[in-house]
């Protein structure tokens, strides 16, 4: 009977943390095409008003920051692609890394940028919302 009810309880928590990472997957998928088309609504409910934004320049922004950079056109992805990532998940927070390749627009001149990111997305209610991210160059 022990092993029926600890068998039982081993596949009730893999199944919920397989859950929860197919959960923040889907949205960090949200985020890769909000970032090619943002809108206040989309940008808004996927991060934490809590949010720390960091760029790979060291510049930080904030939920507002974050959201009014892409809304504007300041920060102007035309295409983004997030490669090889990985999500830990540790209770109601999660861990993703990956290298974000991207065509960006600035001035109305076209860039291509690789660079790594790690995101920290937290369980609000039943949703999952970003609450850091941090950029770096990669070497």
């Amino acid at each position: 009977m022990k092993t029926i009810l600890t068998l039982s309880l081993f596949f009730s928590i893999t199944f919920a943390f397989a859950q929860a990472e197919k959960e923040v997957e889907s949205q960090v998928e949200k985020l890769r095409l909000a970032l090619i088309d943002p809108t206040v609504a989309n940008l808004s409910e996927l991060s934490s008003i809590h949010l720390s934004y960091g760029h790979s320049s060291g510049k930080l922004e904030n939920q507002a920051q974050f959201i009014e950079a892409l809304v504007s056109g300041a920060s102007d992805f035309a295409s983004v692609d997030f490669q090889d990532q990985t999500i830990q998940i540790k209770k109601d927070l999660a861990i993703v890394r990956h290298n974000l390749a991207a065509d960006v627009l600035d001035g109305g001149k076209s860039n291509s940028i690789k660079i790594g990111v790690i995101l920290v997305w937290q369980k609000e209610k039943e949703n999952w919302k970003l609450i850091a991210r941090q950029a770096y160059k990669l070497p």
